[in-house]
Order: structure tokens, then sequence, then C-alpha cells
């Protein structure tokens, strides 16, 4: 670069230490902190090749915005007028010294004392610059209930509490320079982009659903945290076969595989999400097969997302049973769903009422029933839906609603479509169908047309 062009901000950064862009922001992020905090609107710093430009005489047509300016003036004591003038107009005084000086310049005391006072100022702000534990252990508790509460709430509430945890880890993020609460904090954000995955879907709203899902790989990726990918990678597998694209989701939950780290648990929800995959593509001996696969998962290898958080990243005997019931109608065979819903359901009744999930009870009630229209037992498909249709209307999501509509498709098979049970049974379906948040948003499953 010609010093005929150099401006006075190149002079004044490289007399201050601060020449590589990466040392002009971080100083820049100093100051505009300390506007901030005294009322002051500033702006984030320039990119890296507008620094660039700020250091040539005529680099920029026009002067900063005034929330640049105003930390730019800041920093250098000078009206912005001023360091993007020419540096050959300073006086020599105030010009670095020439890289050919044939000695180095002399230091003093005060000089040395100042350094490492600005050396000490600089290592305090940073220990400054950490969160208290307990607000992370808070925000871990909070994900962790979110999570095992998820089948019991409403998928609207679920989305509103994970958006706020999730803003919470993302300006967390920012008010921290500690790598090791990055990565907590980047964790936690991945968990709350997870459930926004699944509330959206359950909402019946697919392309958010999808873009939070994405999120959370990318945060996993971030951190290196291998199930937080497998479960985000799961999700899409699951999403994509939803949206029609078996092939696509069999790669995906093949991918979700790969990643270290995860245990038994995660690897027999993948599993039984690419036997979902391969019942969709017709592949009925590599669909059993995975079936067979997620029953076998049984190990002791264990994770701390998938077990020790558990809840909806969890998957238990009661949720598999149900995913493979579901599978098992794809391939149209009856007796195997009755089965896998039965199982499904019986471990559930095990459990205190409160603490049955309803995305999974939900399904695995429907799926008994369509294993019995398959057979043409109106009356038992009935009684299996009865408990069905006094879920609220809140917690009616995507899942119920692609399974109610394969069973009154069911319903319209010659044999069946003209008996009154049947009629009634239909109807039963569309009004408690009509209330579901799913539909109210236009979600709806191209492949339980199929079913």
């Amino acid at each position: 670069m010609d010093e005929v062009r150099r401006t006075v901000l190149f002079l004044l950064a490289s007399q201050r230490g601060i020449r590589s862009y990466g040392s002009f922001s971080e100083e820049y992020d100093r100051v505009a902190r300390e506007l901030g905090r005294r009322g002051r609107k500033v702006a984030p710093p320039p990119g890296a090749r507008q620094y660039e430009r700020l250091l040539l005489v005529g680099g920029v047509k026009t002067a900063p915005y005034a929330a640049t300016t105003c930390v730019l003036e800041q920093m250098f004591q000078r009206p912005v007028k001023e360091l993007l003038g020419p540096a050959d107009e300073e006086p020599p005084s105030a010009r670095p010294a020439s890289s050919r000086t044939s000695s180095p310049p002399v230091l003093n005391e005060s000089e040395l004392l100042m350094t490492a006072r600005d050396a000490a100022s600089h290592s305090g702000e940073a220990a400054a610059l950490r969160l208290d534990e307990l607000t992370l252990d808070q925000l871990h508790d909070d994900l962790t209930k979110l999570s095992r509460e998820y089948g019991r709430r409403a998928p609207g509430e679920v989305f509103h509490e994970a958006n706020a945890l999730l803003q919470q880890a993302q300006i967390n993020i920012e008010r921290t320079r500690s790598p090791e609460q990055h990565t907590r904090l980047y964790y936690a954000a991945g968990q709350a982009s997870a459930l926004l995955a699944a509330a959206s879907f359950d909402l019946g709203a697919l392309p958010p659903a999808v873009s939070f899902a994405r999120s959370a790989a990318q945060y996993g990726k971030t951190i290196s945290n291998g199930p937080l990918q497998a479960y985000a990678y799961g999700m899409l597998a699951f999403m994509t076969f939803w949206d029609g694209r078996p092939s696509e989701s069999v790669r995906l939950a093949n991918a979700a595989q790969q990643f270290g780290g995860v245990g038994s648990t995660a690897r027999r929800r993948l599993y039984a999400i690419e036997a979902r995959a391969y019942g969709h593509l017709r592949n009925d001996d590599q669909a059993r097969r995975s079936i067979l696969a997620s029953l076998e998962q049984t190990g002791g290898a264990r994770d701390e997302l998938h077990d020790d958080v558990g809840g909806e990243f969890g998957f238990d005997a009661a949720r598999t049973a149900m995913s493979n019931a579901t599978t098992s109608l794809l391939l149209r065979d009856a007796e195997g769903a009755e089965e896998f819903a039965t199982t499904a359901l019986t471990l559930l009744g095990n459990r205190p009422e409160a603490d049955v999930p309803f995305v999974v009870s939900g399904p695995a009630a429907i799926d008994l029933a369509r294993a019995r229209l398959l057979r043409g037992e109106i009356e038992g498909a009935q009684e299996a839906l009865d408990p069905v249709f006094r879920v609220p209307a809140g917690w009616r999501g995507s899942g119920m609603m692609e399974r109610l509509t394969a069973a009154r498709i069911e319903l319209t098979r010659p044999g069946l479509r003209d008996a009154p049970a049947a009629l009634a049974l239909a109807e039963q379906i569309e009004e408690f169908s009509a209330l579901s948040p799913a539909r109210r948003l236009g979600g709806q499953s191209p492949l339980a047309l199929e079913a």
C-alpha cells in the first residue's frame, strides 16, 4: 500500500498495534459495549473488506453511518473526517516509525507500566465476561423439563417456551468469553432448536420444522456433539419421508448413524425411522430388517441427550413399538401392526395417567384401529379410537392427523364404506380433525394417502 494513500486511521491503528482486522474489531467491540452501556446507539464493526477500504484515502465514497462513526471517534479521539484524511498530512511525530529504522525504539518504564496495565485491564474484562454457572444450570434444567413434558403439553405452548429458551441461549452466548460456557450454550441452543422443530412439525408447519432441525444440526456441528447431530439428522429423515422423499430419508438416517458418541437409545430411534422410510419405499425386506435392528438396540451404551435429558429426545420401548406399528401398516401387515400397537399401549398403561404422552398414546391407538380396519373390524376400530377422540384440540398434532387421514381413507374401501358404522366413524374423524392446530395451519401428509 502506497504511504501517500494511507489514511490517518491506518496510522493510528498501526501505532496502537491494532492494524489487523481481528485486533481492530476486538477493540471496536469493547468500545461499542462501553458506549452502549451509556445509552449511545452503536453498530457492529465494519466488515473486513470495508475496514480495508477505510485505511485507503478515497477508499470509501461517503462517511460511515452515525452509529459506526460514534465508535470510531471514541476509539481514536478524532473526528471521522480527520480519520479518513491522508496520513501524510499528519505531523511526523504522529506517524509510526519506518520499518527501515536502524535501531528499535527506546522504551521507558512508564511505557512498560502502561502496556502492563492495558494487558491487565483486558484480561480482567475477559474474566468479567463470564456468566454465573447458575444461569447455565437453570437453562439446562428448563430445557430438560420442557423436553420431558413435551408429550403432555400442547405443541403451541412448547413452541413459545422453546423459542424463549433459544433466545436466552443466543443472548448469553454474546455475554461470555468462556469457551466452556460457549459449548454449553451452543448445546442448549441446539436442544431448543430441536424442540422447536418437533413443535413446528406437530403444528403442521413443515418448512419451519426443517429449518429448525437444520439449525440444531449446525449447533451440534459447531461443538462436535454427535448425539445432537444424530438427533437432528433423524428429525430431518423423519420429515423427509413425511414430505414424500423416502429415498432421501434413508440416506439421512444412515448419515445420522455415523456420528460418534450416540448410545443405544439413539440408534433404536434411527433404525425405527429408517424402517418407516423403507416402508414408504415398499421395500419390505429392508423395512423388516430395520424393525428388527431397532428391537435389538438394548445395550447399555448411553448418551446425555437421548438418555439423561430424555423426554422428547428419548425413544423408549413404547415409542419404538408405536413407530414399528406404523411401519407394519405401510407393509399392510395387520397382525404385526396390531401386535406392536398393543405392546405400546400396554407399556403406556402401566404408567400413571399424568405421565402418558399424547404423542405416543394417540398414534398407537390410531394404528391399532387401522390394523383392525384392515381386517374389516369397524367396531374394534371404534373402540380403539374412543380414547383418541377425547384428546384436547391443542394436542392434536400432525402425527395423529397423518394416521387418522389414513384411517379415514381405509373406511372408504369396498365392503366398509357403505356400512352405517363406517360412515359414523368417518364423520367423527372429520369433526375431530377439523379442530387440530395442524389442520388450521394447512398441514397435511402426502404419504398418509398411500398408507
